[in-house]
């Protein structure tokens, strides 16, 4: 009671003891519904994970700034095609002038109107300027352009990045169900063995080497939890979603689709129309923009300029008059830089090299993209060769498992042999669901390297 404020005392004070026990009561409630609130596990599927990727990734979102900042930067060159409008205004008081005729003596002094004032306005309207303001337009609209290209390449980017995360937890998973069935196997082969043992038919190396093989699993299955947790920070990081939310992944359905697949000219013509080629044929341009713009400091600059003001005194005619004067003037100004037309040699030399740079980087990312869309192409062919032959594999495990367990039981066979036999079912399952999963990540690769993503 000491520590709550003297408003709440009072109010305290003057409810009765049913009023104060309902008061509680209800505030515990909405506490703990809070509380629960907070605690519910936020589900997440893959195409969820995916569309918050492109909302709340921090990396999209300062891709979307730059994009922000190229729209403004192409909006500053655009107003260079604006008339300059100035306003100038000054007041001073003067002196007389004091001549001196013969050093510092012979000192004359004539009388000079003692104020001094204008007030003007001038304005410049480019009208012709080499060129240098339309090629800046046009290479400021051209970086804008491959802004909006690196938006979406850094979508794509990202979008890849979660799926890898997203499955590789999802993998991670599926063998903590498998090491979870494992063990309780193994604690029932475990209590067998004992029995064996207390009836004199194994030794006691045996019951070591079932204890042996589940103290393995259960490291196995703390290790893969850590794994697990980790990967869900990972995902939570690239989301943005807050640490202290519980995660569940929504996987149903993941694999249990088929996967459908074009023929390969579909996806490397795909390819070469990714953002990353875009972005390299708009370097070519901005090249070509800039050689242009080396080449307008060879022409001459035309500018309309005009002015108009007020001034006092006239100092237009002598002797100067006590008046005031207001004067305009409209015309055509010309400038042209001569040292250009040597100086500027070494620059058009520079852009003509910088045009072939990118020509060149252009043609190698051109090889990089059907490089990798035709190892992608083939690495998901081969993983699909790979799923009959796991599924065979899991069967034969299952069938050898069912054997020696039954040779075991028959004191046929060693424990060693029964638990090699448990390993390797224990791998042949993980692997049909591995590769089942490692495919339809390859299937994401191969649309991600031929810009589908």
């Amino acid at each position: 009671m000491k520590k709550l404020p003297l408003i709440a005392r009072e109010l305290l004070t003057a409810l009765s003891n049913q009023q104060r026990t309902l008061l509680g009561t209800l505030f515990l409630t909405g506490t703990m519904m809070l509380s629960v609130k907070a605690q519910q596990p936020q589900v997440l599927s893959l195409p969820q994970a995916l569309s918050m990727a492109t909302e709340h990734n921090k990396s999209v979102q300062k891709s979307r700034i730059q994009q922000k900042i190229a729209e403004e930067e192409r909006k500053e060159k655009q107003e260079m095609s604006l008339p300059d409008v100035g306003f100038h205004a000054s007041y001073a008081r003067i002196t007389d002038i004091t001549e001196y005729k013969h050093g510092l003596s012979g000192k004359m002094k004539t009388a000079t109107i003692p104020e001094i004032a204008d007030l003007s306005s001038t304005a410049r309207l480019p009208l012709y300027n080499g060129g240098q303001i339309k090629y800046g337009i046009k290479k400021a609209k051209q970086e804008e352009q491959i802004s909006a290209l690196k938006v979406q390449k850094t979508v794509n980017d990202v979008k890849i990045e979660v799926v890898a995360t997203f499955l590789g937890v999802f993998k991670l998973m599926e063998l903590q169900k498998l090491i979870l069935e494992n063990i309780k196997e193994e604690e029932d082969r475990l209590k067998e063995i004992r029995a064996f043992k207390a009836n004199g038919t194994v030794t006691g190396n045996e019951v070591l080497r079932a204890e042996l093989q589940l103290s393995d699993m259960q490291l196995r299955l703390l290790s893969n939890k850590r794994n697990i947790a980790i990967g869900l920070h990972d995902l939570q990081t690239l989301l943005e979603i807050p640490e202290e939310n519980h995660l569940l992944l929504d996987t149903t359905s993941l694999i249990s689709n088929a996967l459908k697949i074009k023929d390969y000219q579909y996806y490397l013509q795909s390819g070469f129309q990714k953002e990353e080629m875009g972005i390299a044929k708009q370097e070519e341009a901005i090249r070509q923009t800039e050689h242009r713009l080396a080449k307008s400091n060879y022409y001459p600059k035309l500018s309309l300029i005009g002015s108009y003001g007020y001034n006092y005194p006239n100092y237009l005619f002598f002797p100067p008059g006590n008046h005031g004067y207001t004067m305009g003037k409209i015309g055509i100004e010309a400038n042209f830089s001569l040292s250009d037309l040597y100086k500027n040699k070494s620059k058009m030399k520079l852009s003509d090299k910088r045009m072939e740079e990118e020509k060149a980087n252009t043609d190698i990312l051109r090889n990089q993209i059907s490089e990798e869309v035709f190892k992608q192409y083939n690495r998901y062919e081969e993983i699909m060769d790979q799923l009959p032959l796991t599924e065979k594999a899991k069967k034969q495990a299952t069938e050898n498992y069912r054997i020696i367990k039954l040779k075991y039981l028959n004191q046929l066979a060693l424990v060693t042999d029964m638990l090699d036999a448990d390993n390797a079912l224990l791998q042949a399952r993980y692997n049909v669901v591995s590769t089942r999963i490692d495919a339809l990540m390859k299937h994401y690769e191969l649309r991600y390297a031929a810009g589908l993503l």
